[in-house]
């Protein structure tokens, strides 16, 4: 069983969690693609592209102009320990052990706009690109022939998710992801049963996806199956973290609701 979720904008290279083990990110070279065009745009550049504030397009201004082509424990961390938004808050890693550690690096696979797809462990360079840019009449399309990274990427994080459930024998990808990043997965590539998990809460009399709280519970999720060792889809259903319980009306073979 496969687990998937989204980065986060917010990085914490400053985080006390470390680990002298990691290992690398598998589409390194389509990344450096991505760097050397990306190495291109002025700081005015991307502040217009990415839509963020003069303020965050300096940052990564400079992220990109310092990205290294080789990866160390100098200018990269793990990204399990850099990621921390809403999704990663829940997953108490403070509180694993080295069996934990090892699960989660063999059953948690992170989506990402710019590394393509990641390993807990992955060393990563400081980044932000999140996968809906749109890079329609920049350099990137003139020079890499797409208006988007769903293009750039095509079906190559589906050919590394089917081929890697192919190797470990897992029958299912669990998609915890945002909308935005599995729509990077072609599911058509893949053997293996997709199941998106759904989290879902009680407004004005009807059951709604509340954006905020459904990142959180994703977190929780994977907290739960990590500290658990879940393997079974079944025992997935057996969730029931901050007052959440598994919905059989509301759910069916590739949907799994949850509930509060």
């Amino acid at each position: 069983m496969l687990i998937l979720i989204s980065p986060a904008k917010s990085l914490n290279y400053e985080s006390s969690l470390s680990d002298k083990n990691f290992s690398l990110p598998y589409f390194e070279k389509e990344t450096q693609e991505l760097v050397k065009e990306l190495k291109k745009f002025q700081s005015s550049d991307l502040e217009k592209i990415m839509k963020i504030s003069k303020k965050l397009a300096d940052l990564n201004f400079e992220r990109f102009q310092n990205f290294s082509s080789k990866f160390d424990l100098k200018n990269s961390k793990q990204a399990i320990f850099v990621f921390d938004g809403d999704v990663y808050k829940p997953i108490e890693l403070e509180k694993f052990n080295k069996n934990d550690f090892e699960f989660l690096q063999k059953n948690l696979r992170i989506l990402s706009g710019f590394y393509g797809i990641l390993k807990p462990f992955d060393l990563m360079q400081p980044y932000r690109l999140e996968m809906g840019t749109d890079f329609k009449n920049t350099s990137l399309e003139q020079n890499l022939k797409i208006k988007n990274l769903y293009q750039f990427w095509g079906d190559k994080i589906a050919n590394y998710l089917d081929k890697e459930t192919k190797e470990n024998g897992d029958e299912y990808i669990v998609n915890l992801a945002s909308e935005e990043y599995f729509l990077a997965v072609n599911e058509n590539k893949i053997e293996a049963k997709i199941i998106n998990i759904v989290f879902k809460e009680k407004k004005n009399g009807s059951y709604k996806i509340i954006g905020i709280n459904a990142k959180k519970a994703r977190g929780l999720m994977v907290n739960f199956i990590v500290k658990n060792h879940i393997k079974s889809i079944v025992k997935l259903k057996e969730f029931d973290c901050d007052g959440y319980s598994f919905s059989k009306e509301m759910s069916d073979k590739k949907n799994f609701v949850f509930i509060r």
